[in-house]
C-alpha cells in the first residue's frame, strides 16, 4: 500500500493591507504608518484618543425627490478629508436638502427618493470617561470655560451663539469623521458668529466639515473649497462650479458663479 504524502503547508497569508486617506478624485493613498495615522489633536490619556485616519466624503452623481417633484440633478462633489467645504447659492436650490442627503436623513422623509452615491469611510471609538468626554468637547467647541460651573444647567438658558458650540460640542462627544453645519451662524450677533467661525477654523485638519452658508464672506473666511449650487423653475438644484474658495471667488469660471458671489443676484 502507498503511504498518503503530506498535506503541503500552508503558506503564511500577508496582512492585510488598509487604505490611507481618501485623496482628492476618490482615489485612497498610501497605507500611514501607526505612528503618522493618529488624531492630530489626539494624545495618550486623551478620551477621544484613537487611532484613526481623516475621512473624505465624495458624491457621485446624487439626485433626489420630494415625490415626483426633482429637487437635484446628478450633483458629483468631493468634499475632502481635513478641510472645510462651503455649499452655497440662493434659497431653494438645494444646498440643504443634499446636507441631508449626506447625513441620511433625506430618505427618512416620507415620499422622498434619492439616486446615485455617497461614499464614506467609517471608524469606531470607545469611551471609558463620559466627564472627561464633556471637557475635552466642550473645550474643543470653544465653550468649556464659559459653562464649566453650570454643567448641570438647562442647554437653553445660554445665549444663541453659545447654544450653537454647545451644538458642536455634542457632535464632537462621539468624535465624527464629518460634522455638516446647516447655516450654523444663522441670526447671530457679529461676535457670536466670530466665535463659530474660530471654532470652525480650529477643527479643520482634525476633521471633514461641510457648511451651507449664505454669508459669501463667511464661505470666503472658514472654507477651502467651495461648491455653487443653482436651480431654476424648470431645472432641478446642481452645481454650476466648484473648486478652492479662492478660485470660485476670484475667478470663477461661470459668469452665474461671479454674478451670485459678487451680489448682483441672490
Amino acid at each position: 500500500m502507498s503511504e498518503t504524502p503530506p498535506a503541503a503547508p500552508v503558506p503564511a497569508q500577508p496582512a492585510p493591507v488598509h487604505p490611507g486617506p481618501l485623496q482628492p478624485g476618490g482615489v485612497f493613498g498610501p497605507p500611514a504608518p501607526a505612528e503618522t495615522a493618529l488624531l492630530d489633536y489626539g494624545r495618550p490619556g486623551d478620551p477621544l484618543f484613537a487611532p484613526k485616519r481623516l475621512t473624505g466624503l465624495e458624491a457621485r452623481n446624487v439626485s433626489a425627490w420630494f415625490g415626483t417633484h426633482k429637487v437635484l440633478e446628478r450633483v458629483s462633489l468631493m468634499m475632502e478629508p481635513g478641510t472645510v467645504t462651503a455649499l452655497i447659492g440662493p434659497s431653494g436650490c438645494g444646498k440643504s436638502t443634499f446636507l441631508r442627503i449626506l447625513n441620511r436623513m433625506h430618505e427618512m422623509v416620507a415620499g422622498a427618493s434619492l439616486g446615485g452615491q455617497i461614499l464614506l469611510k467609517l471608524a469606531g471609538i470607545k469611551v471609558a470617561n463620559k466627564d472627561a468626554v464633556v471637557e475635552v468637547s466642550l473645550r474643543r467647541a470653544g465653550l468649556w470655560n464659559e459653562v464649566q460651573r453650570r454643567l448641570r444647567a438647562p442647554g437653553g438658558a445660554l445665549s444663541g451663539g453659545q447654544q450653537q458650540r454647545l451644538c458642536i460640542a455634542r457632535a464632537l462627544a462621539v468624535s465624527p469623521d464629518v460634522l455638516l453645519m446647516d447655516e450654523p451662524c444663522s441670526a447671530l450677533d457679529p461676535t457670536s458668529t466670530n466665535r463659530i467661525e474660530e471654532t470652525i477654523s480650529e477643527l479643520e485638519n482634525q476633521v471633514t466639515i461641510v457648511i451651507v452658508t449664505h454669508n459669501m464672506q463667511q464661505a470666503q473666511r472658514v472654507s477651502r473649497n467651495c461648491a455653487f449650487f443653482l436651480a431654476a423653475e424648470d431645472t432641478p438644484g446642481h452645481i454650476v462650479e466648484s473648486g478652492p474658495t479662492e478660485q470660485v471667488f476670484g475667478s470663477p469660471n461661470d459668469p452665474r458663479t461671479s454674478d451670485y458671489v459678487s451680489g448682483r443676484f441672490g
